[in-house]
């Protein structure tokens, strides 16, 4: 029965819930069981046909996972269970089946396997998100809004820039997965303790054969596990994305209230609720999901990160929280990052709430640009960052534009003068490079 909402269909998307079907976890060890008795053959170490029948039959469609399970009820443990299972249909080139290898050699690979399709599905994502911010920057270049910090008006970028700083920061996780691939996907042939002492001869030439069959790479070196410093790296880098799609979504969340109004994702007029009880409400609902299940996915870096940790050349602390970790945590960066696509792409931007956001201090948020502007025709910038702090509060304080206090103020008016005062406060004009670095980006 299920019970997790991955179980219950909730969370999670077609293309990475099915690499991580149960059916499809128990075909991923039969491949490596298959790929084992194939190198045995090559080497010459069993029968070609018997090779040839373990390979036909390792399949689940002659290997039930029912059957698994009953001689797993009976002998507690799941990979033996597995080889019993293939061993039956096999009949008498069942005796080849497993052969020199270890529980976790066929795990371990199978790992390798699911990996390898699950980091597909996450770099195909990661680049769609990262064609759809392009766009964006594009499209949004000059549009001027207020850049905050500390939660408070700073000064003017475009939410093209925005955008492009998330483009940017994808562009690092692209990069992070490309390079975690190298170490993440590596399968490995090499017995109880690594020695390869049970393959014989041709321990190397057959680790070598299976990893090629499977198009994997082999560990370079490996005890009775491959090491866990590679999951851990692969969580971590997962956590990482979460975390950023969390921020792009608590700012969109952020600039969604009413009281800021510049940005909200799509809700669907005709059906959707936001509120079982206020009909009005327009909830960021898919934003605060994205940030919700973040939560998860950073979390899951704790037990990654406890699981390097192993007794001599193994333990069996990471199997059971592998089976948990593993495809929770390429479910659901998936998942949220096929919301985040959604939501960015489908974005509602009020371009003219955001340039009425920015005169909201009358003109104070861009002081700096007075302050470079009277630099520039020789006054002392640390004297002109004191004289425009104390203006700005008389602005605040008195309820005035500030280009009426600047007018009034005999250095800044003699300095600049009236039309050097408008250039000085008009938003537009003072962007730097931000249209420049947006346009970069949407050209990259």
């Amino acid at each position: 029965m299920p019970i997790l909402p991955i179980d219950t269909g909730r969370y999670g998307t077609p293309e990475m819930l099915s690499i991580f079907q149960e059916e499809a976890r128990v075909q991923k060890l039969l491949d490596v069981e298959a790929a084992l008795a194939w190198a045995h053959a090559e080497v010459g170490d069993i029968p070609k046909k018997d090779a040839q029948k373990i390979v036909d039959l390792a399949s689940t469609k002659y290997v039930k996972i029912e059957r698994v399970k009953a001689i797993e009820k009976d002998i507690k443990h799941d990979i033996a269970s597995l080889v019993r299972a293939l061993s039956e249909q096999c009949g008498a080139s069942g005796a080849y089946v497993h052969l020199g290898a270890t529980s976790y050699d066929i795990v371990d690979t199978a790992n390798a396997l699911q990996l390898k399709d699950a980091l597909d599905v996450l770099e195909s994502r990661l680049m769609t998100l990262r064609a759809v911010l392009q766009q964006k920057a594009g499209k949004y270049k000059e549009t001027v809004m207020m850049g905050r910090t500390h939660g408070q008006h700073a000064l003017p970028i475009t939410l093209g820039f925005k955008f492009a700083v998330w483009g940017r920061e994808v562009d690092r996780h692209i990069q992070r997965l490309k390079e975690c691939r190298e170490r993440v996907v590596v399968g490995k042939v090499s017995g109880a303790v690594g020695t390869q002492a049970s393959l014989g001869e041709n321990a190397e030439r057959i680790q070598e054969l299976v990893m090629k069959r499977l198009s994997i790479k082999a560990a370079e070196i490996s005890t009775q596990i491959v090491q866990r410093d590679r999951y851990a790296e692969f969580i971590c880098d997962l956590a990482l994305v979460a975390a950023s799609l969390d921020n792009f979504a608590t700012e969109i969340r952020e600039l969604s209230r009413p009281e800021i109004a510049e940005m909200f994702e799509s809700f669907e007029v005709e059906h959707q609720v936001g509120s079982s009880t206020m009909p009005h409400k327009r909830n960021p609902e898919t934003c605060e999901r994205v940030c919700g299940l973040s939560r998860i996915i950073r979390s899951l870096t704790a037990p990654a990160l406890e699981d390097v940790t192993t007794w001599h050349e193994r333990d069996l602390t990471q199997s059971s929280a592998e089976r948990f970790l593993l495809p929770e945590a390429c479910i659901l960066t998936d998942y949220i990052l096929s919301l985040m696509n959604n939501i960015v792409a489908n974005l509602r931007v009020d371009e003219a709430q955001m340039l009425k956001n920015v005169g909201l201090t009358q003109g104070r948020c861009m002081s700096e640009s007075v302050m470079m502007a009277l630099a520039r025709k020789g006054v002392n910038r640390q004297d002109a960052h004191e004289l425009l702090r104390k203006l700005t509060i008389v602005s605040e304080a008195e309820k005035k534009p500030f280009r009426e206090i600047l007018l009034a103020d005999p250095l800044v008016h003699n300095t600049l003068g009236c039309e050097g005062i408008d250039a000085a406060l008009n938003p537009k004009s003072y962007l730097g490079t931000a249209v420049k670095q947006a346009e970069a980006f949407a050209k990259s």
